[in-house]
This record gives structure tokens, C-alpha cells and sequence, in this order.
């Protein structure tokens, strides 16, 4: 009876220490994380020395070595946390049926969970989503108006009018490339006409392993903050790659807010020497400022489009089946889960702020007539 008391005892002190441990460790992630949702917003210093001194390197040797790997980890990552996530589930089932025998582990399971919650936090934190502090894009490039309203129907028709314009000239020598010929281009373009640090080593696309799934909820591509890799749909139409591929690499380079990426995106396509490129960017942003122009004057934005030319006429024919495709319950759940994540993230007008490269984009292309060509600057803060 002693030895069996003596386990027991041994057993309650050992569960105890655990208990210990595991909400000293829960503690020390909610205030490390505090501590950076408290002092790094605005602080322009404090984000440039996390640029340099930690996302830089971190996404560079993320990189370097995932790089090389056709297939992307990030995927195989969110697999096994699924996976990990139904097993957490059943046990609780199991705990909860046997709750009189089994209610210290359910506790103790409990806390484990909150624990790698707040680790799974702050890891995306340190590798990525500080981040979001950043000041935008556009302000950084001074195109950014200080009442940062849309622009006027005067400023819309003469942008649209601008971008079919360039639709109807870039056709004529539009090419379609292989995936891996976009990445290797958008790889050479940021090297070429950007200051991005990582431009060596940091930049890669991979098609994803869910490209079935992502098609269904209307995903396009998506960053992997906790392996850098930057994910797209491989059934994409080729004429949207380009201009998508850009969209993630700016998210590796360190811009994170979705309008700031399509802007950087919308520079680089249209900086480029690539006529693919340049076609790809014009068309995605000539949707966001035709779709604006609709809201105010359908005829008139319905007369732009008749004014396209054949191929970007069938593109946009695509484009719309694939939107029907996308109109199903998945698709909304997963854009509203999308959209409430961007507004967690210092994104206040959440999957809105995709459409606010339109007033800007139209502002840097005034900024080119007035300017000679610059490097495209990628800001550290």
C-alpha cells in the first residue's frame, strides 16, 4: 500500500510541476505578445530593426532551404495541425464522457491547447504579422491623399480610359507563360527594379497542395507566414498569374496589407519590359476601377468595356465563370473569415482594402509623367 500511495503521490506533484510550467510558459507568450501589440504600432524605429535584424534573415534562411523543395511544407504544416486539431477533439469527447476520472487531463489538456494558441501567435507575429504595423505603401510613396477619399468620377473615367487604353495595346503581344517561367520573371523584376533586401534569396512561388480547395472559396494565392512560401491556385488562368505571383512575393518582401501588395504588384508588372506582365497588371486593376465606375455610371463603364478588344473581352468572360464558380457557401464563409483576420490585423476596411490600389495606382501612374523612372522602393517600416 505505501509503494502505490508513494506513486500516487509522486504522480499529483509531477502533474502539478506540469501544471506549473505549462501556465508560467502561457504567461510569458501573452505578455511577449502584449508587449509587441503595445509598443511596436507606429513606431517606425522599432518595425525598421525587426525588419533587418529578424524578418529579413528569418524569411532569407526560410527560403534558402525551402526553396528548393517543389512541393510546399506550409501545406504539409496546416495538414498536421488538422490532424492535430481532431485528435485534441476526440480526447476531449473521451475526457468529457469520463469527466469524475478524467477532468484533471481535460484541465491540463485545456491549457496546453491555449498554450500553443498563444506560441502559434507569437511565432506568426515574430515571422510575419508585425508587419502590419507598417505604414502604408502608398503614404511611403506620397500618394496617399490626407482625406484618403476614392477618386473623383473626373479622375475614374480618365484612369479608366487609361487602362483600356493599355489593355487594348498590350493584346496585341500578350503571351502566356508556364508557372515556372512567372516566378523565375517576377524573381528577376523585383532583383531589377526594386530595393527589396531579399531579392536574392527571400522571393519564390510554389503552387499549392489545396489548389482543388482554394478554387472552390475563390483563393487566388496566399502567403505562409510561418514557412515564407508564398502559395498560388496552379489553375489559374495564365494571363492572372503574373500579376497574382507579384501579389505574394510583395507579401515576402515584407509588405503586408493585401492594397499595399497590389500595389507593389501593379508597379512592378508595369515597370517591367514584359508585355505579359504589363497586360497581366493592367487588366486585374481595370477591374477594380471599372467596378467603381459601375457603381456611379453602369453605361458608362459597360461603353469601356465594349471599347476592349477580343482577347481581354474572352479573358473577362473567364474571369465571370470562374466568379459563378466561386458563388457557393464555402466561398462566403471563407471570405468573411478572411475579411474579419485582415480587420484583426490593422486592416479596417478588411477584404475591401484589395480595391484601394485603384486610387492609388492611378496616383503613381500621375507621379511617372512628372518623374524620371526610380528604383521602386520597398519600405522598412
Amino acid at each position: 500500500m505505501s509503494n502505490t500511495f508513494t506513486v500516487r503521490k509522486i504522480k499529483v506533484v509531477s502533474l502539478k510541476n506540469k501544471f506549473k510550467y505549462k501556465f508560467i510558459s502561457l504567461l510569458i507568450l501573452v505578455v511577449l505578445i502584449i508587449a509587441i501589440q503595445y509598443f511596436l504600432p507606429e513606431n517606425t524605429e522599432l518595425i525598421s530593426l525587426y525588419n533587418q535584424y529578424i524578418y529579413y534573415p528569418i524569411q532569407s534562411f526560410r527560403m534558402l532551404f525551402l526553396g528548393f523543395i517543389p512541393i510546399s511544407m506550409g501545406d504539409i504544416i496546416y495538414f498536421l495541425w488538422g490532424i492535430s486539431i481532431l485528435v485534441t477533439i476526440i480526447r476531449w469527447v473521451y475526457y468529457i464522457s469520463n469527466f469524475t476520472t478524467k477532468k484533471i487531463k481535460l484541465a491540463y489538456s485545456f491549457l496546453s491547447v491555449l498554450t500553443s494558441l498563444a506560441a502559434i501567435y507569437f511565432t506568426f507575429l515574430l515571422g510575419w504579422g508585425i508587419n502590419y504595423y507598417k505604414e502604408p505603401l502608398a503614404k511611403n510613396w506620397g500618394l496617399q491623399l490626407k482625406n484618403n477619399k476614392p477618386l473623383d468620377s473626373t479622375a475614374l473615367i480618365s484612369f479608366n480610359k487609361f487602362l483600356t487604353d493599355k489593355l487594348n495595346t498590350t493584346a496585341e503581344n500578350y503571351k502566356p507563360f508556364t508557372l515556372s517561367e512567372i516566378n523565375n520573371f517576377s524573381k528577376y523584376y523585383y532583383a531589377k527594379l526594386s530595393d527589396c533586401k531579399i531579392r536574392t534569396s527571400g522571393l519564390d512561388v510554389k503552387p499549392t497542395l489545396y489548389g482543388y480547395f482554394m478554387e472552390r472559396v475563390g483563393i487566388e494565392g496566399y502567403y505562409n507566414p510561418f514557412t515564407g512560401e508564398g502559395q498560388i491556385n496552379g489553375n489559374l488562368p495564365a494571363f492572372l498569374l503574373p500579376f497574382t505571383l507579384c501579389h505574394e512575393m510583395a507579401h515576402q518582401a515584407g509588405i503586408a496589407a493585401e492594397g499595399d501588395a497590389n500595389l507593389m504588384s501593379y508597379a512592378i508588372c508595369t515597370a517591367c519590359e514584359n508585355t505579359t506582365f504589363k497586360y497581366s497588371a493592367y487588366l486585374n486593376i481595370w477591374i477594380y476601377a471599372n467596378h467603381r465606375l459601375a457603381r456611379r455610371d453602369s453605361n458608362l463603364a459597360k461603353g469601356f468595356e465594349l471599347q476592349l478588344n477580343s482577347l481581354t473581352r474572352k479573358h473577362l468572360d473567364t474571369i465571370e465563370l470562374l466568379s459563378i464558380k466561386y458563388q457557393n457557401i464555402a466561398a462566403h464563409y471563407s471570405s468573411d473569415a478572411y475579411d474579419n483576420y485582415l480587420k484583426m490585423n490593422k486592416q479596417k476596411d478588411g477584404i475591401k482594402s484589395y480595391g484601394s490600389v485603384t486610387g492609388n495606382a492611378y496616383r503613381l501612374e500621375q507621379k511617372r509623367n512628372k518623374n524620371s523612372k526610380t528604383t521602386i522602393h520597398i519600405p522598412d517600416y
